[in-house]
Formats: structure tokens, sequence, C-alpha cells
């Protein structure tokens, strides 16, 4: 599988990656058996790359990803901006888990709160080192009116403990794993970053990086990892868009899409999966995968053929941005 160089780090990533929030129950019911499988499944198709986070599960993820891939060869990005205290909360429901382990979650962006979670990490997923650490959930999308507190944590403190781990080796990069633009840029003000992952903001539904992001990554040397490039699984036929229903419009636009992909005998989420590597700054994109069928399928997927006149079509009709790189379109 071909890798491409994350930022001027000597870290590469191969382009097709797992995003392993599903491996915490996030959203699916997922036993330890089922979750160990999509791992299993994804090794033995040549992913290497497997992103996870405290959050998943409050802990779930990596416990179950580290104890699958401890002995084999890996790339890992894992999050801090929240330790996971003990006790359990009331109705995980609300945060969309199912059983997770028995912690919740408190956000926690200062230096003494991003080196706490990054030795807790270590010690869930029974690793010695993270490769890429990211700062998790950073931004008005999560936190609203109170960002600007959690913001100047980070500002003031909080990316100092980021870039004492790269320095020291403890880890080989360093960035952020959030779903908006705005605080990727505001990011880019207060430190030097290798990369961003940024969930559903470039897809074949929204390309709106293309305005001020992706050039200002550019300019920065921050390289963008590319996460839910189905949507939260509306681009796959699901309910689900940027973790709620997804509305009406854009139900509408997907099946507009899939008529054009039918028509071109192509599976929609094919196209899904190889439209943002285009873009030289994605470096991987990183799906999600529930069952080892659904690692099956995804491979299917990206190893499927888009006819360069889909692409021209979808940008003739006004489906994607003019500016978008689409393989010579």
């Amino acid at each position: 599988m071909e890798e491409r160089q994350i930022g001027n780090t000597n870290v590469k990533v191969g382009v097709l990656g797992l995003g392993c929030a599903p491996l915490g129950g996030n959203f699916v019911s997922l036993d330890s058996f089922q979750g160990a499988e999509v791992i299993s499944s994804a090794l033995e198709s040549g992913i290497t790359y497997f992103d996870t986070a405290p959050w998943y599960g409050f802990g779930r993820s990596e416990r179950l990803l580290g104890n699958q891939i401890r002995d084999k060869s890996h790339i890992i990005s894992s999050k801090v901006g929240r330790l996971l205290k003990a006790g359990a909360v009331k109705d995980p429901s609300q945060f969309g888990m199912v059983n997770p382990l028995p912690f919740h979650p408190v956000y926690d962006y200062s230096y003494g709160g991003i080196m706490r979670a990054y030795e807790d990490s270590l010690q869930r997923l029974g690793l010695e080192k993270i490769d890429i650490l990211l700062v998790h959930d950073i931004g008005k999308f999560q936190h609203g009116e109170e960002n600007e507190r959690h913001f100047m944590d980070l500002k003031l403190s909080g990316y100092k403990a980021m870039a004492e781990l790269r320095t020291a080796g403890d880890v080989k990069a360093i960035g952020l794993g959030v779903n908006e633009n705005e605080i990727c840029l505001d990011c880019l003000d207060i430190g030097n970053w290798d990369v961003f992952l940024l969930a559903g903001r470039y897809t074949l539904l929204e390309q709106t990086p293309l305005d001020k992001l992706f050039l200002a990554c550019d300019n920065a040397g921050t390289s963008i990892i590319c996460g839910g490039p189905f949507n939260s699984g509306v681009l796959v036929g699901r309910e689900m868009w940027n973790y709620k229903k997804a509305p009406k419009h854009l139900v509408e636009k997907v099946l507009d899409l899939s008529s054009i992909a039918r028509k071109y005998d192509i599976p929609l989420p094919a196209a899904a999966l190889k439209f943002p590597l285009f873009h030289p700054i994605i470096k991987a994109v990183i799906p999600g995968a529930r069952t080892k069928v659904e690692v099956e399928q995804i491979m299917t997927w990206f190893s499927t053929d888009i006819p360069i006149d889909f692409w021209k079509e979808l940008k003739d009709k006004g489906f994607l941005d003019a500016r978008a790189p689409t393989g010579g379109v």
C-alpha cells in the first residue's frame, strides 16, 4: 500500500488507515471478539495505520487496539484533551456509547492534563510509544462558549507539553483531531503542528477547507489526515451525518450522487474513499469499520477504479468544488 509522509517528520502512514471509534462501541454494539476480528482483518488486508482515542468507549478502543497490534508492525495515533476518571456515567447513550468502560471523561488541555492523558493512554494501549499524538475535540463545535477557556489552556501550557513530547522523541508527530476548520486555523497561530486529523470536512458532501485551511496548512508544512470520509455514514446509506440524523437536503444530495455513481457502475462509497486522496496535502483517509465484513467491503471499495468522467460530471453539475483536485479534471 502506498505510504505518504506526515509533514516534515519521518513518519509515513498508509494512505488507507482504520478509524477505531467503533471499537469503543461508539454508536454501535460491538464486543471484544468482534473488535479483535476487525483489527485482524485490517492487518491481513495490509492496513498498518490505526487511529484511536481515550474517548472511544472511555478506554475500550485503546485497550482492544493495543492488545491486537502490540507485536505487529504499525503506526498509531491517539489523542489527549480528555482524562478518564473512575466512575461510570449514568447514561452512556447520551455520549453515543454502547457499553463503555466504567469511567467518565473530564476535559483538560493544560500542560499537566496533556502529560497525564498521554501517560494514561500508554498504559491502556500497553505500548511504549504513540507515533502521532493529537489534541482531541478542541474547538467551538465541541465546547461552544467554553472553548475560549480550553483554547487558552492549550495556548498557554498544553502546546508546550505536546512540543516537549515531540522534542524528546516520545512521539514522532503532533497535531489536532477535530471536526472543524476554524480551530485548525486558530491553532496554526500558537504552535508548529505536523498534522491535523480533520473529520467530515473534506468529503464528497463538503470541501470547505479549500477556502482557507489547506493553503494555510501548506504554508505551515502541516499535513491533513481525512477522518469521517463517509460523513458519519450518510455516504454509505445510513441516516447519520456529523454524529446526528442527516438533514433532508443532505440525504437528497446523497441520492443525487448515488444516481450519478450508478450511471458509471461504481459504488458511491468507493468514490468517497478515493476523492480526498487526490489532494496532495491529505496523507491518509481513515474510515471506521464495525465488522470484519465491513473491513473487506472497504478494501473492495478502495480498489475500485473510478472513471475520470465521473469526477468531471460531479464538477459540471456543481457537486464538487471546481478547485478540488480529481486526477487531472
